[in-house]
């Protein structure tokens, strides 16, 4: 494994544990720690944000052009994304378990569906 995936996966973790805690912690009512989750989610995008950047520049690869390309794949990403945890909180909070999963399965496909969008078929 090379240095600068090493340090990236240690740096992407770290950052997705805060994410994911500051998450648990601003929308668990149980927890009574919003702003503190707000404060921790903050902090786990930005070290996420950080952590691309030091890959990038460890690896001395520029960042991809803000094209309307690339906007639009990212709106795209996020809405699939939506998709999905939408039919896992179907499943799991309001337990509608066919739609939910049917509603996950669709945000599957679309996230599957990026890679040809991005790489291309050839």
């Amino acid at each position: 494994m090379k240095k600068s995936s090493f340090v990236a996966l240690l740096m992407g973790t770290v950052s997705g544990v805060l994410f994911a805690l500051g998450m648990c912690m601003a929308l668990l009512p149980e927890w009574n720690a919003f702003w503190e989750g707000v404060i921790f989610g903050g902090i786990g995008m930005i070290l996420g944000v950080v952590t691309v950047l030091v890959w990038c520049k460890m690896e001395k690869i520029k960042l991809p052009k803000m094209s309307g390309k690339n906007v639009l794949r990212t709106i795209y990403t996020i809405a699939a994304l939506l998709i999905l945890g939408a039919g896992m909180c179907m499943c799991l909070v309001w337990e509608m378990f066919v739609w939910g999963t049917l509603v996950g399965l669709l945000g599957i496909v679309m996230l599957i569906a990026l890679i040809p969008m991005i790489k291309g078929i050839k």
